[in-house]
């Protein structure tokens, strides 16, 4: 396919840029484990800049996928950045584990890193539900001054509690639905439907308001799920859409845009433990590179992915957003926890 290509050629672009000294453009202000951000490979000259380490990422995207093409630049710029000293083998498609496991290793410390949705973290640590309420974001510009922002750092700073260090936050679309037998086009349509919507209570309760019944399943699981009717249709980004084939068997897709979770990437405290302060500060600096690059990889291929599925006969079906706004705007009311970070977001 030839955004993989594309994604590929951008990855050594970018690649061989930083070997020159730089990205191509300024690092981003995203939320990171330190007070700000650091400047890599400040060891004097003809020091080690640390221990030897090799570490293991856990992934649930598919190659060719912006956010696992956004892992392996991580991995090729924090081995650059740490003079060889740090080695991230990325295990694409679920290889190595699910996202809900890869949270439990991550805390626990027998997984270094892994990249998860803030839905699939929100079981564990419950502030990151808050990216799962409804119409939260008013554009891709708002979203990524409250990510990168005071809002962002309050949720981020909170894997602390848990053993784990956040890093950055990747864009993972803007999640719609998508059914199999039948479109949906307005909010009654989805009475009663089978909706396999990720483990958080926030998702869970959007879809019942909407009158479905949220049905939670492994991310892995979706594809015989749709084909076999345990569920009637499932929610995510154009993106997984199409690279999961989930297209295939369910081919209508609603633009209702009813949630934008990010992606996150973690480190687990007892890696991030593991290594220096100067290779800590690569890590870093390779996170932001990596989430910079990927976010603008994401948005465009959000593009060409609608246009594969409308190729392969998929109805895209544009909604009434107010309509499905005003169905779900009793969630803000039950989740009074997330007020102030709500507030900030808002105001970002």
């Amino acid at each position: 396919m030839k955004k993989v290509l594309a994604i590929a050629l951008a990855l050594c672009l970018v690649l061989s840029l930083a070997a020159c000294g730089g990205s191509g453009s300024s690092a981003p202000a995203a939320s990171t484990p330190a007070a700000s951000t650091p400047d890599a490979g400040s060891t004097p000259a003809g020091e080690p800049m640390g221990p030897t380490l090799s570490f293991k990422l856990a992934e649930n995207q598919p190659d060719g996928n912006p956010i696992t093409e956004g892992m392996k630049m991580f991995a090729e710029l924090a081995n650059k950045y740490t003079d060889g000293t740090v080695t991230i083998e990325v295990y694409a498609n679920a290889a190595l584990t699910d996202e809900a496991s890869s949270i439990d290793q991550c805390q626990a410390g027998t997984l270094d890193f892994t990249r998860v949705n803030t839905n699939s973290l929100a079981p564990t640590v419950d502030e990151f539900g808050v990216f799962a309420m409804p119409y939260l974001f008013t554009s891709v510009e708002q979203k990524y001054a409250a990510l990168d922002g005071e809002a962002g750092k309050m949720v981020m700073d909170t894997l602390g509690d848990y053993n784990m260090v956040g890093l950055d936050y990747f864009e993972a679309g803007a999640r719609c639905f998508y059914t199999t037998s039948k479109p949906i086009e307005k909010v009654e349509d989805l009475n009663g439907m089978k909706i396999r919507v990720q483990q958080t209570e926030v998702a869970i309760s959007m879809v019942q308001a909407l009158g479905a019944n949220a049905t939670p399943m492994d991310y892995a699981e979706v594809f015989q799920g749709l084909q076999t009717g345990i569920v009637d249709g499932a929610e995510n980004d154009f993106v997984s859409y199409y690279t999961s084939g989930h297209y295939e068997v369910a081919k209508y897709y609603s633009l209702d845009k009813h949630m934008e979770p990010p992606a996150v990437l973690i480190c687990s405290q007892k890696a991030w433990d593991q290594m220096t302060e100067a290779q800590q500060e690569a890590i870093v600096r390779a996170s932001h590179e990596a989430a910079e690059w990927q976010r603008v990889a994401m948005q465009e291929y959000q593009d060409e992915s609608r246009a594969e599925c409308e190729k392969a006969g998929c109805t895209i079906i544009d909604v009434d957003i107010q309509s499905f706004q005003d169905a779900v705007s009793s969630v803000y009311d039950a989740y009074p926890q997330y007020a102030e970070i709500v507030e900030k977001i808002k105001a970002a």
